[in-house]
């Protein structure tokens, strides 16, 4: 007898995009996964890691129960009570002896994909009371929080292009189409990026490499890694010599205008086109056609955060929409208004430097500092090292800058513990590994991402399959260690946080936000409740983005911050390196290194799914023929790469699609370390190398602390 089949409605919690997914399913077992062309955000729109989101939960290596490492360095499953009884003591033990610093804390990529831990993170941070704490943030993002917090008065502030009203997209160090849209969640990306022009208009992009978007904008330009800060100010240079200056309703609204009055002067075309190898035809073209048309954006993410000035790209993005009208208005960068906010804040908090690290003098953010100080916070003897380590879903051993240092700082540790489902390259060196339910498991709410839609959107996922009876959700497994750690802190647990579930405490946000049913008297009968959410079934479309300015800002004045000193001051060493560029006269041997992202892959979990690895290698070093042929080197050749802290080697994919004396790796492989359990990641045409291997640590963006990987100067030789 055939089991009957059923629909299931739900968010992929696996990337930014926050695609709808129909799971038919026999209530066992998932049958297939579609799109959902009910959801109101993506409309049916797909990609293959939410078509085979059932295989990260059906993975034969995902871990189900607690771990316990023994002495001979044997795993042994152990129940619930004890894992967590263990961590408490551990933990606690250690903080009476050295102190709540001795406590480093990190959160991974999937982390903010966590409804449940996202809830009780802040909490869990609370209890802990250290000041070691780090994200993957730091990797990825920290400059648009900068940018955020200093400008429009938190780090959560972030615009995002109104893409389906843009006439005019400008795209700097980004590849939507592969990351389905960064920090601008936009479900369907390409869709969107061809009805731009469908309505008449036009997607430019500058990027090191011609990558999968390039393949449908209508005008592509290499420009050299690192060097968007020039262009951007020879943007700012033009804009303010033919006065393409329009502030609209903003006028009244901004602070420091003045201060911008002479900060391009000596960014002329000709000289910003020598650094940044695009010519100054184009930069002048379009640069004119950008500030003249009506409804356009300018937009850059990870190539233009993850370099050494990352922080003055994202400030100088926002200060150019804002001053040629696109900024706040339709088809300009805009906030929008979630349902839920997060940010639960109404007026400025400071959240910058309030204290600094140990060894290297690195600021704060938000509570947390750089990932690259935290292997030597390890490595370095003193009051507040770190002799424990708590990891959430992350994978740091792959993902942070010469991460050979924290692989080799883990294993002297007191002690360690992660909350994740694989035994990978870094809960490898975890003493209790505590594993949660799997994606499809849990509820899911998206907190986050629906601060930077594309649009104003609601939707609540509840689980498919039932966790079993003895294992923890993620916000059990903090709130079982936030009871246990509160034992030795000077503060007792938020009752509020362990009286309600993650559940509740959504409900709560949702009926006194700005669509809920207790926000307002107006609303009571039409507002939002959780259980109205949850019986919508595909989501409930709450509007077009709107302009927010003055609503939205939290700085100290009410206005927006335009010419903050932290970005003026940063400055002056980009203009010091505007006379002699380090990257001008590079040797025979010598390159700029850029990453990659794949479609395929998020993070490394998505490594041990066969589905989403099959195909070609994809760790591989891009390099342009003219540089292959010059070096006498082969398609598929191995080569070493060097830089100053290590050495890699890996095969050379020769194509014109990188620029010349550029060479793009992929992160997050480095895979096939002993210890780990991950059969397919393991295999030998699957693993690749780490390019953190390489990468340097003293590398950073030095306004926000954010890791520079892109634009770094490494050397190739041949594999004797």
């Amino acid at each position: 007898m055939e089991k009957e089949l059923k629909k299931h409605y739900r968010v992929c919690n696996l990337c930014e995009a926050m695609c709808g997914l129909e799971i038919i399913h026999d209530g066992y077992k998932v049958i297939k996964v579609k799109g959902d062309k009910y959801d109101p955000l993506s409309k049916g729109s797909i990609c293959p890691k939410g078509a085979l989101i059932d295989k990260l939960h059906g993975d034969p290596n995902r871990l189900k129960k607690p771990l316990l490492k023994k002495e001979n360095g044997e795993w042994e499953e152990i129940g619930w009570t004890k894992a967590l009884d263990i961590v408490g003591e551990k933990i606690n033990g250690i903080r009476k002896k050295y102190g709540n610093d001795a406590i480093g804390l990190y959160f991974g990529n999937p982390t903010v994909h966590n409804f449940g831990i996202m809830m009780m993170a802040g909490e869990l941070k609370r209890v802990l009371r250290t000041k070691n704490s780090f994200s993957a943030s730091s990797m990825d993002q920290l400059p648009h929080h900068f940018m955020g917090y200093y400008m429009f008065g938190h780090p959560l502030n972030i615009p995002i292009p109104d893409i389906d009203r843009t006439q005019y997209m400008l795209i700097f160090g980004a590849n939507p189409v592969a990351s389905n849209g960064s920090l601008m969640s936009a479900p369907g990306i390409s869709k969107r990026l061809l009805a731009i022009q469908k309505r008449g208009g036009k997607v430019v992009q500058f990027d090191p490499r011609r990558n999968e978007t390039s393949k449908i904008v209508d005008e592509h330009y290499f420009i050299k890694p690192s060097t968007d800060v020039y262009f951007l100010l020879g943007m700012l240079h033009l804009i303010q010599k033919y006065n393409w200056i329009k502030l609209k309703h903003l006028k009244s609204h901004i602070t420091g205008l003045e201060k911008l009055k002479d900060i391009a002067v000596a960014f002329t075309p000709e000289k910003v086109a020598n650094i940044t190898g695009v010519s100054e035809e184009v930069l002048k073209r379009i640069t004119e056609e950008y500030a003249l048309e009506e409804k356009a954006v300018l937009y850059g993410r990870m190539g233009m955060s993850t370099q050494e000035h990352g922080g003055l790209c994202n400030w100088l993005s926002s200060v150019i929409n804002i001053l040629t009208g696109h900024f706040d208005t339709s088809g300009g960068a805009m906030f929008t208004k979630p349902a839920f906010d997060i940010k639960r804040a109404t007026v400025f908090k400071k959240a910058h430097a309030r204290w600094y690290s140990r060894v290297s003098g690195l600021p704060e953010f938000e509570g947390e500092f750089p990932v690259s100080v935290m292997a030597e916070e390890m490595f370095t003897a003193g009051e507040g090292q770190i002799k424990a380590f708590i990891t959430h879903a992350g994978n740091p051993v792959l993902s942070t800058p010469n991460a050979r240092r924290l692989e080799e700082a883990l294993p002297k540790l007191d002690f360690m513990v992660s909350i994740d489902v694989f035994l990978n390259e870094t809960t490898r060196h975890a003493d209790i590994i505590l594993p949660p339910p799997s994606h499809l498991e849990i509820d899911h709410y998206d907190l986050i991402f629906n601060l930077i839609a594309v649009s104003n959107n609601v939707k609540f996922s509840k689980p498919l399959f039932k966790k079993p009876k003895e294992q923890l959700y993620d916000w059990q497994i903090a709130k079982g260690l936030i009871k246990r750690f509160a034992k030795v802190a000077d503060r007792k647990p938020s009752r509020i946080f362990q009286w309600l579930t993650p559940r509740q405490l959504l409900n709560l946000g949702l009926l006194f936000g700005p669509y809920g049913k207790l926000s307002h008297p107006s609303r009571w009968f039409s507002g939002l409740s959780l259980r109205k959410v949850v019986s919508s079934k595909h989501g409930i479309s709450l509007g077009a983005l709107q302009p927010r300015i003055p609503e939205v800002l939290l700085t100290q004045n009410g206005r927006v911050n335009i010419a903050d000193s932290i970005f003026l001051e940063g400055l002056e060493r980009v203009k010091k390196q505007f006379v002699m560029h380090p990257y001008q006269n590079l040797l025979g041997d010598e390159f700029l290194l850029i990453g990659r992202r794949h479609l395929r892959t998020n993070n490394s979990w998505m490594h041990n799914v066969e589905g989403l690895m099959k195909g070609k290698n994809k760790c591989t070093m891009m390099m342009h023929p003219v540089d292959a042929e010059n070096l006498k080197l082969t398609n598929g050749q191995l080569v070493n790469v060097l830089s100053r802290v290590g050495k890699i080697v890996i095969p050379i994919e020769i194509t014109d699609s990188i620029m010349p004396k550029v060479l793009s790796i992929p992160h997050g492989f480095g895979h096939a370390k002993e210890g780990t359990l991950l059969d397919i990641a393991n295999r030998p045409e699957n693993a690749g190398v780490s390019v953190n291997d390489i990468t340097d640590h003293n590398r950073i963006d030095v306004v926000t602390g954010n890791a520079a990987f892109s634009g770094q100067i490494v050397k190739i030789s041949e594999v004797l």
